[in-house]
């Protein structure tokens, strides 16, 4: 069984930085590609970055790029999420994800069949 943990999450002021974990159990971590998604209160999900098994490949959504910074820890089974210049914008719950093996599609939700429980980020001064 597959355990996606998100850590990090909470309360920081405008202009602030914040990083995400998430703690990945349950198979060949290496293997995978990984996620990061978020959700705003009454909207869908969307898309924020990836990045593939080998940490080699980086996506990102274009409304982070430049402030988002996904990267991984492949013999400690994690992934981050840094985030610079947070704005209110980004109030959000960030979720990780990992990748199926072989889909081609980084920005989908469908390509991705574990979930965590997600992080609450909060901007606010």
């Amino acid at each position: 069984q597959v355990q996606l943990v998100e850590s990090g999450g909470g309360l920081v002021q405008p202009g602030g930085s914040l990083r995400l974990s998430c703690a990945a159990s349950g198979r060949t971590f290496s293997s995978y590609a990984m996620g990061w998604f978020r959700q705003a209160p009454g909207k869908e999900r969307e898309f924020v970055a990836a990045i593939s098994w080998s940490g080699e490949s980086t996506y990102y959504a274009d409304s982070v790029k430049g402030r988002f910074t996904i990267s991984r820890d492949n013999a400690k089974n994690t992934v981050f999420l840094q985030i610079h210049s947070l704005k209110q914008g980004d109030t959000v719950i960030y979720y990780c994800a990992q990748k199926v093996l072989y889909g081609t599609n980084w920005y989908s939700l469908g390509e991705y069949d574990y979930w965590g429980q997600g992080t609450q980020v909060t901007v606010s001064s």
